[in-house]
């Protein structure tokens, strides 16, 4: 229903007629509105997102003035001042939600999936698994031939280590066969540099390529209940064999104590 306000205006003949005037349409809630509908376009948009963020603060004002007009019966727009104020208001939501999303994807990115338990290597033949708490667990020490569990579905496990190895020029080699299993649902990566090695006074090294070693762990993808094994190699004695579930990651997700 239109909105109206009176006016008076004389007849030419020295009486005052009345006449009905369309209230003026509240240019805050035509602004608020129009506004709200970008920033719900914008809302979901990764980085974009800030400017729906921007666009939420400016139109969620104006429309509430816009509100307020209507109400006062000074401007007409009352409709469109509600659907702004819903509008941006759906968006704040989004785009709060969106971006604890995309943030927590970067950062999983980064750092990787995290260690959620630990089972004996004889699990991986089908024996019964034997999972610790992630809560408060240490898997900086494991021993040899027990596993890690990952989030994202994966196994990892340091099942045998060579000593006493020489490479070409004679320096010492130390091998470490190492086992992946995917149990997730989706594919997994693997790689031999995903693994470290740690001597006596806490040098990181990353694999070497040994020349006489054998079936040498490469990379790829490994498909949901898939199974890959291999050997990686690193220069000198190593006391700690360390996985890093990312490139990106600053620190290891799990260590096997193989001295």
């Amino acid at each position: 229903m239109r909105e109206y306000r009176s006016s008076e205006y004389p007849d030419g003949m020295g009486r005052m007629r009345v006449h009905a005037l369309p209230l003026p349409l509240s240019a805050m809630a035509v602004a608020g509105f129009v506004l709200s509908i970008v920033a719900l376009a914008l809302s979901a948009v990764p980085i974009i997102n800030n400017i729906a963020f921007l666009l939420v603060l400016l139109g969620l004002p104006f429309s509430i003035v816009g509100l307020v007009a209507a109400n006062r019966k000074t401007k007409r727009g009352k409709a469109l001042a509600i659907a702004g104020i819903v509008l941006c208001s759906l968006s704040l939501v989004v785009v709060i939600a969106s971006q604890n999303a995309y943030s927590t994807a970067v950062e999983e990115a980064f750092s990787g999936p995290s260690v959620t338990g630990s089972s004996d290597s004889a699990q991986l033949q089908g024996a019964q698994e034997n999972t610790a708490s992630a809560q408060g667990a240490d898997y900086s020490s494991m021993a040899v031939g027990s596993a890690a569990d990952l989030s994202n579905g994966l196994t990892v496990s340091v099942d045998f280590v060579q000593t006493g190895l020489v490479n070409y020029d004679g320096s010492p080699i130390t091998g470490v066969t190492v086992t992946y299993v995917n149990k997730g649902s989706s594919e997994a990566s693997f790689n031999m540099f995903d693994w470290k090695g740690q001597d006596a006074n806490g040098a990181q090294r990353s694999t070497t390529v040994y020349m006489n070693g054998e079936n040498a762990l490469s990379s790829g993808r490994l498909a949901a209940g898939g199974t890959v094994s291999g050997n990686v190699y690193f220069d000198g004695d190593v006391s700690k064999v360390l996985y890093y579930s990312s490139v990106f990651s600053k620190s290891s997700q799990v260590a096997w104590n193989i001295s």
